[in-house]
């Protein structure tokens, strides 16, 4: 195993102390237990959104607090969900009277921890909504699932409903409008390489040279099948069709069109399957309004590629367009 950490234990510890100095002016990290909030939080009168997961994925959460987006993320440990005391903690500081929403991915470790924290905090008078995202169309139960798993459109949703919230949206209509996404937007992956997990030391599994993986998860679960490797413009259209097909999108809609690095692949490479999926995508009368291209929900340093679709209105396009200031992502500010 090369990688640039210490001990396995401490890379999450050391990787917020990283986050803590590089981006005060964005956020405030707290530790024992370990979350991150948007500098200025709680924002009064506000809803509050807070999400979280496994590290490994960065910059997915933490990356994504800040104006316009999250008001707070639980880190966990590497590929592990976070605790209930880390969510509870997180959602009382951001609580700024107007109610918190939980956006959770859809592994069962994160969806039984966030209940937990969601059943504490109105406990203790906190109104709070959850939002499940399941947009991952290769598989209907996966390793760590009960239906789909959650993946690239939890970046969409966080923006978008943090722009909503950062106007000054109901904590209903924040909730209503990510479950609206989540009707909207699929995903589809595929990886090149495994990645290794540095507590376990080795590849979390064997992917010979010449083969790929087609529907892998962002935790290296199984996809749905392990073929030959092919070129680019193939792999694409392997990805794009599956999506198109399940929601299905229809010649007329608009999307928003968001190519991942799984963390290992270059931006060269992303360039190469953004124009073929948006060559596909225009033969079949949909139209790219808005795109995303990078390495926004990673797992680790696992060379591959996630594409992910969201049908969008003129609203999500304009709270898309919103400003946003985090570590990971920002415009308009």
């Amino acid at each position: 195993m090369k990688k640039l950490i210490n001990k396995p234990e401490d890379v999450v510890k050391e990787e917020l102390k990283g986050i803590e100095l590089a981006h005060a002016d964005l956020v405030k990290v707290y530790y024992d237990p370990d979350f991150i909030v948007r500098a200025d939080a709680p924002v009064q009168g506000k809803v509050g959104l807070v999400s979280g997961g496994g590290s490994g994925h960065e910059p997915m959460h933490g990356g994504f607090v800040g104006k316009g987006m999250l008001d707070a993320a639980c880190p966990g440990a590497v590929f592990t969900s976070p605790t209930p005391d880390q969510m509870l903690e997180a959602t009382k500081a951001v609580d700024g009277g107007a109610g918190v929403l939980h956006i959770v991915k859809n592994y069962t470790g994160d969806v039984m921890n966030f209940e937990m924290a969601a059943d504490m905090a109105r406990a203790e008078g906190i109104e709070v909504e959850s939002v499940i995202v399941d947009d991952d169309v290769a598989v209907e139960d996966s390793t760590w699932t009960a239906g789909r798993r959650g993946v690239g459109l939890t970046v969409l949703m966080e923006k978008i409903v943090g722009a909503a919230a950062e106007e000054g949206r109901s904590l209903k209509e924040c909730a209503d409008l990510a479950r609206k996404i989540n009707g909207q937007g699929r995903s589809m992956g595929m990886a090149l390489t495994s990645c290794t997990v540095p507590h376990v030391g080795k590849p979390s599994f064997d992917l010979p040279e010449d083969e790929m993986e087609i529907g892998i998860g962002i935790h290296g679960e199984p996809g749905r099948h392990r073929i030959p490797l092919e070129p680019a413009d193939k792999i694409t259209e392997m990805l794009i069709e599956p999506i198109v097909t399940d929601l299905p999108y229809k010649e007329g809609d608009e999307v928003v069109l968001f190519v991942n690095s799984m963390g290992g692949t270059p931006l060269i490479e992303l360039y190469i399957v953004y124009a073929k999926a948006v060559e596909l995508l225009a033969a079949k009368g949909i139209k790219v309004v808005r795109h995303l291209i990078g390495p926004y929900i990673t797992s680790l340093e696992m060379a591959g590629t996630s594409i992910t679709l969201l049908k969008v209105d003129e609203e999500m396009l304009k709270l898309w367009d919103a400003p946003v200031k985090t570590a990971g992502m920002r415009w308009g500010i």
